[in-house]
């Protein structure tokens, strides 16, 4: 059997792993050889000492061929996209059909909600009988009839990830860039694309706290990809207020529709445009100004808002949402000052808005899509006395009155 302290005193005293060694720890522990207990001292090690980046990516394929890998080679050329988290990042459900008009294919696999962060399976699944969880060949062939698919990430990808992800919680390891690193990259090679563009977010409302911690995290990921032979590229984004004006499952998608229809340019829009135009950019090696115009186009001429219905009407989800409007607020928050808005706790009104029952904390809990709060402000804009601020859209009067208690804390008008 493996001794992982081992291992464990090579990498405090900065003795480089072999990778056969990196291997036979995920290995064991995987297969359930090794206990938590036992394999707990690697991990802590990494997390307190680091490893080299060529020890990160044994560690990267280690958990990657512990399960499944996605073969995309009849699709030819397959871009992926992440992002690293935030409130109201709904860029998924924009850029894929964008990229798929423009013939830049993408069979995208995303999660669900984590922590204060909406995942984008749950916001997908506010279009009413969508299936997430499609078999990846069908995936593969709605990816070469409609040039892009989105359905929930398979369980056989990196299961060493998912054990290993679910030790560091369990045990507070889990703010460590290196780990963080190889946990992304790990999923991101299984998919199978050739191109990753990677979106990094940092501040209050990510799980980046600033752009310097946002920057080492970007440099790991791209020298893993580096390693695999994948271009990647990455796009650093500050998120210091919700990206949207919508937090919530089934508010998100509909602003996301909004986008698309043209009626909505946030910094949602702005973001889309940009990830969108880099994809396109990458695919077709052309410039990013020449991508930009096309993505734009789309947009303009409802190409991309009609290839959302398709991609929804083929794995079985409603179309009401495209004619749905925004109903009437359980209680509307209103300014008692006039002046500017000056900050957000994002993370807070992520959250607040988590706690209203649209994110899993359990694994068995039920999501209440229709929940979440609209905001109607940015960082700069001047706000009037009485003008609203938030609206709640809650399950009771009760809920909505103790979320916009909470709410009024998480803005500063100046």
């Amino acid at each position: 059997m493996i001794d992982i302290n081992k291992i464990a005193e090579k990498i405090k005293n900065k003795i480089s792993l072999t990778k056969a060694e990196i291997y036979e720890a995920v290995d064991s522990y995987t297969k359930n050889i090794i206990s938590d207990e036992q394999f707990l001292p690697f991990i802590k090690a990494i997390y307190d000492y680091n490893i080299s980046d060529k020890e990160l990516y044994y560690l990267t394929m280690a958990m990657l061929d512990s399960g499944e890998k996605l073969n995309l080679t009849n699709l030819k050329s397959v871009v992926d996209k992440h992002s690293t988290g935030g409130v109201s990042d709904t860029t998924t459900i924009i850029i894929v059909p964008i990229c798929a008009c423009l013939n830049t294919k993408m069979l995208k696999l995303s999660g669900r909600g984590l922590g204060f962060t909406g995942g984008t399976c749950d916001k997908l699944e506010s279009f009413k009988g969508y299936k997430t969880d499609i078999d990846i060949q069908q995936a593969i062939q709605l990816v070469q009839q409609n040039g892009g698919c989105m359905l929930t990430t398979s369980k056989e990808l990196a299961p060493a990830d998912k054990k290993i992800y679910a030790l560091r919680n369990k045990t507070g390891l889990v703010d460590n860039i290196s780990l963080i690193a190889s946990s992304i990259m790990s999923k991101k090679l299984a998919c199978g694309a050739n191109i990753i563009v990677l979106d990094v977010k940092y501040g209050n409302g990510a799980f980046m706290p600033n752009k310097k911690s946002a920057k080492i995290l970007a440099k790991k990921m791209k020298r893993i990809g580096e390693y695999a032979n994948k271009k990647v590229k990455i796009v650093l984004g500050k998120m210091n207020q919700p990206l949207g004006y919508n937090v919530g499952p089934k508010l998100e998608t509909m602003e996301a529709i909004k986008v698309l229809k043209g009626e909505e340019k946030s910094n949602l829009y702005h973001d889309s445009v940009r990830l969108a135009s880099i994809c396109v950019s990458l695919d077709k090696h052309i410039p990013y100004i020449v991508a930009k115009h096309k993505v734009k186009k789309v947009i303009k001429n409802k190409t991309a808002l009609n290839k959302l219905k398709t991609m929804v009407s083929c794995q079985k989800g409603s179309l009401d949402l495209f004619d749905e409007d925004y109903k009437t607020p359980t209680l509307i928050i209103k300014s008692n000052k006039k002046g500017k808005v000056i900050s957000f706790n994002t993370k807070e009104i992520g959250n607040i808005v988590a706690k209203m029952g649209t994110v899993k904390i359990e694994e068995n809990d039920t999501i209440n899509y229709d929940n979440g709060i609209r905001t109607f402000h940015k960082i700069g804009d001047k706000v009037k006395i009485n003008e609203p601020i938030f609206y709640i859209y809650a399950s009771s009067t009760q809920m909505a009155e103790e979320v916009g208690n909470k709410l009024k804390k998480c803005i500063e008008i100046k």
